[in-house]
């Protein structure tokens, strides 16, 4: 009997066949317009996503990397929440729904599933490209504005990937107290840098104020102990680049890196890693050097050396972003 496939398989020959039928110079005109949008400092009060073009060019180029940051924050939540699998989810801002196809691969079911966004384009291929995914088949894509006249119902939870930086101050604020309202459970993505993390740590302060308690990736809910402005808090998830990536940015590498920031939080207990990997690990001879944040508040560094036995095996296996010590190291 063949194993099943995967959702991220499943997603990555979904939207390659998509890309067959884009016209290739219309496709990378698109992205790249897309890209100079996203990268604008100014928020927009209109959808970047215009067209069927735009979406399809957008879903190609993007939902790869939102998936990855998205299942990779995902994996670290339930992590921290392991009996917990969530019933119904709103990705709010969700565009074409690649939130819910990340959802689907963390906990494998059908659920009730609304994708909530103001471009239609991007709603309707949406759900064309969930069609193949059987967990998301009878999901609701619903045009709604996302901001201060948002309304969520009442769910398990929200996921909100790559939205923030579209919205003004004010929008943001509306948003993530909307998600908190509504939810058990919270999940933001940034991209990862200063201006995201910055967004994020925005959304967390609003989500603690609001009853919540973080589950990753900071192992409490207290102030983050970064200085601002001297660093920023942000993590890696490889992508398959596709052949569009690789025309757009002229690169021959099969893979490239996506840097994310993201806080998950929740109106229940959570178990929180006892410390977070904030850095890529430096392995050195006999030794591994793992900068950590920790349950104290504090950011700090240890080496683990050969004479910590298992531990050092599983430093030298550890990754960046993963909890410290591993659970199964844990007391």
């Amino acid at each position: 009997m063949n194993a099943p496939v995967s959702p991220a398989e499943t997603l990555r020959s979904t939207l390659a066949a998509l890309l067959d039928g884009l016209p290739p110079k219309q496709a990378a005109q698109a992205v790249e317009r897309l890209i100079a949008n996203y990268r604008g400092a100014t928020p927009t009060d209109a959808p970047i996503l215009r067209d069927r073009a735009d979406v399809a060019a957008y879903a190609a180029y993007r939902m790869p990397a939102t998936f990855e940051a998205v299942r990779s924050a995902l994996g670290a939540f339930a992590a921290a929440v392991p009996d917990w699998v969530p019933g119904s989810h709103v990705d709010a801002g969700g565009g074409t729904g690649a939130a819910t196809w990340a959802v689907t691969d963390v906990w494998p079911g059908g659920r009730g599933v609304t994708v909530l966004d103001w471009a239609e384009p991007a709603l309707a291929l949406g759900k064309e490209l969930a069609a193949a995914n059987p967990d998301l088949r009878d999901a609701s894509w619903q045009r709604s504005r996302i901001g201060a006249a948002l309304t969520v119902e009442s769910t398990d939870l929200v996921t909100v990937s790559y939205v923030l930086n579209e919205l003004t101050e004010a929008d943001r604020a509306a948003l993530v107290d909307a998600a908190a309202s509504a939810a058990q459970a919270v999940v933001i993505v940034e991209a990862g840098t200063p201006a995201g993390y910055a967004r994020v740590i925005e959304a967390r302060d609003r989500l603690i104020g609001a009853g919540f308690r973080v589950a990753a990736p900071c192992p409490h809910s207290a102030a983050c102990p970064i200085v601002p402005g001297q660093d920023w808090c942000h993590f890696s998830a490889r992508v398959s680049r596709s052949s569009l990536h690789r025309r757009i940015k002229g690169g021959s590498l099969a893979y490239e890196d996506e840097k994310f920031s993201y806080v998950a939080a929740t109106r229940f207990p959570v178990a929180p890693a006892p410390s977070r990997i904030v850095r890529r690990p430096q392995i050195r001879k006999g030794q591994v050097l793992l900068d950590l944040c920790e349950t104290e508040e504090r950011l700090s560094r240890t080496t683990v050396t050969k004479r910590h036995g298992e531990l050092y095996r599983a430093a030298r296996d550890a990754d960046w972003g993963d909890s410290w010590p591993p659970r199964t190291e844990q007391p």
